[in-house]
């Protein structure tokens, strides 16, 4: 459509016309990019497969020369998982955008024949009620003329099974039509694998964080040979398939009045190298001050620790966000801050801890029962552990009370100490030199004292940051045992994964059975009841207590 408006037309109708005829060519231009996109994943996870195969080949001709050569095989085999995943999600989008465009041709990616239902397996027979009259002029003179069988590999506890799921084929003697149940609904394309296999791969990966190829290496023990590349494309299209409810779930996080925030050290494989990333977690969680709200955890994932990630990450979000001093956050208290300002409430465990250092009198008893030289004290530091731990003391016993009983007590009982700690602080400050570890500890508490001490006013602030904290802890044990995310794509899935299997925990849900649950309904399930899916309002059905069971 031209941009000049001399040239557009005056008529309504054809105002009309020249604006679908332009929303028709979007629509094209966007499916044709989609299809692009997903054959250009198809052939990095296409090329990340032969490298695999091409190592794996010359480890068994040559042998193994040096643990370096199994570490490189490792670090290729995440990478070919994480490309699969991608591929088959680049494939689902491509396949949506080319839905409603009929210039465009779809597409289908070419995946190998899979023997992934060994014929050891007990078949479970399930039949669909078949119609009782024809779907065309609703006769009843039906007969059977045969039946479609999806044949669907599901798992429950130490046993194996192959689900076969048949819809059976009648044809009406009145007027020769076929009539046929309509098929289930497929969590995944093609539907080879059962909700219970895909939740127990998932939860396996991101909640164990067990990798796929270990996990396959176990499935080939117990019998039941799965692909890598098979494991991985069920992961990008059961990821896909949850990412409605990741949004939700970022949606109840965001809409909290105060949030804990903090991030920790992710490595991404890189070319020759693995480089530092982020894995960013914002925390709702009320129960402290009484809040009635669900808690619950969204995880973000970046590639580096700049603070336009955490910017973005609360672009939407105005309230209280506790964390630590990090720059990179400073910009997210400026006063004309749109769309909301955000108050800094810094944390007392953070602080405390050089401090604690300092003061650790255990430390030097068992040294000094081991023999060990001790660690210089300082009666300084250990005097401001002991003020800052009956804060603490006073914490206790208002946890979880409402704002205001908690302010009141807070006003009647810490703020007096906090008071007296401040100004004993600036006292041994101004005898300490710049350099010295203990004024660098004071200084962090002093040039942040509104921070500090915001507590004493807002009943919704906790002293600790360790709800964030505990957040990241499954991710900071995990890196023992994946090493590294195999690429940026694979960190987003990630985040996004953790953020359902924590709030599912925070919730007190078994992560897997929720997911096993879901993943058998969400295709069938109306859009505007989502939320119903939400660890905090999901209600099992009798075959997930069954399961569970």
């Amino acid at each position: 459509m031209d941009a000049d408006p001399e040239a557009l037309p005056d008529d309504i109708d054809a105002l009309k016309a020249a604006l679908m005829s332009e929303r028709t060519r979007a629509q094209k231009v966007a499916a044709e990019l989609a299809v692009a996109r997903a054959k250009a994943t198809e052939d990095l996870a296409l090329i990340a497969h032969q490298k695999l195969r091409i190592a794996k080949l010359e480890r068994q001709i040559y042998g193994p020369r040096s643990e370096r050569s199994s570490l490189l095989i490792e670090q290729l085999a995440l990478a070919f998982e994480e490309l699969e995943a991608s591929a088959t999600e680049d494939e689902l989008a491509a396949e949506i955008a080319t839905a409603s465009v009929t210039s465009v041709a779809g597409f289908t990616r070419q995946r190998p024949e899979r023997n992934t239902f060994p014929e050891h397996l007990p078949r479970e027979r399930v039949v669909i009620t078949p119609p009782t009259a024809c779907a065309c002029c609703g006769g009843t003179r039906l007969r059977k003329l045969g039946e479609d069988v999806t044949k669907t590999l599901d798992s429950i506890p130490r046993q194996w099974k192959v689900i076969e799921t048949v819809r059976e084929k009648f044809t009406c003697r009145d007027c020769e039509k076929i009539s046929q149940a309509p098929a289930p609904f497929h969590v995944i394309p093609r539907g080879w694998a059962g909700p219970s296999l895909l939740a127990m791969i998932l939860f396996e990966k991101f909640g164990q964080h067990q990798p796929l190829n270990r996990q396959a290496e176990r499935y080939a023990r117990e019998g039941v040979p799965i692909s890598l590349s098979t494991m991985a494309d069920a992961v990008g299209a059961a990821c896909t398939a949850l990412a409605p409810l990741s949004r939700l779930l970022e949606s109840h996080v965001l809409a909290a009045e105060r949030l804990h925030g903090d991030d920790t050290t992710v490595p991404v494989l890189a070319v020759g190298k693995t480089d530092t990333g982020r894995c960013w977690v914002c925390v709702r969680d009320d129960r402290p001050f009484g809040g009635p709200a669900p808690p619950a955890a969204m995880f973000y994932y970046s590639r580096d620790r700049k603070g336009e990630h955490p910017r973005q990450h609360l672009t939407s979000y105005s309230g209280i966000f506790q964390a630590d001093a990090f720059d990179g956050y400073r910009q997210l208290y400026a006063p004309g801050r749109s769309p909301g300002l955000i108050v800094e409430a810094a944390c007392w465990v953070h602080a405390r801890r050089p401090f604690f250092i300092m003061a650790d009198l255990d430390e030097n008893a068992r040294r000094r029962a081991a023999g060990k030289k001790e660690i210089p004290l300082s009666p300084i530091a250990i005097e401001i552990v002991r003020r800052i731990d009956a804060l603490f003391e006073i914490e206790r016993p208002i946890n979880g009370k409402t704002p205001d009983e908690r302010r009141e007590v807070r006003q009647a009982l810490s703020k007096p100490l906090v008071n007296e700690l401040l100004v004993y602080m600036r006292e041994q400050r101004a005898k300490l030199s710049r350099g010295h570890d203990l004024a660098k500890a004071i200084d962090y508490i002093l040039k942040r004292q509104d921070a500090f001490t915001l507590f004493l006013d807002e009943g919704r602030v906790c002293l600790s940051n360790n709800a964030a904290e505990r957040a990241l802890r499954g991710i900071a044990l995990g890196r023992k045992s994946w090493l590294f995310c195999g690429s940026d794509r694979g960190g987003q899935r990630a985040a996004a994964m953790y953020s359902l299997i924590i709030s599912a925990k925070m919730n007190g849900v078994d992560p897997q059975a929720w997911l096993a649950d879901v993943l058998a309904r969400i295709a069938a399930h109306p859009a505007h009841r989502l939320d119903e899916l939400l660890p905090w309002n999901w209600k099992p059905t009798a075959s997930a207590i069954h399961a569970a069971a």
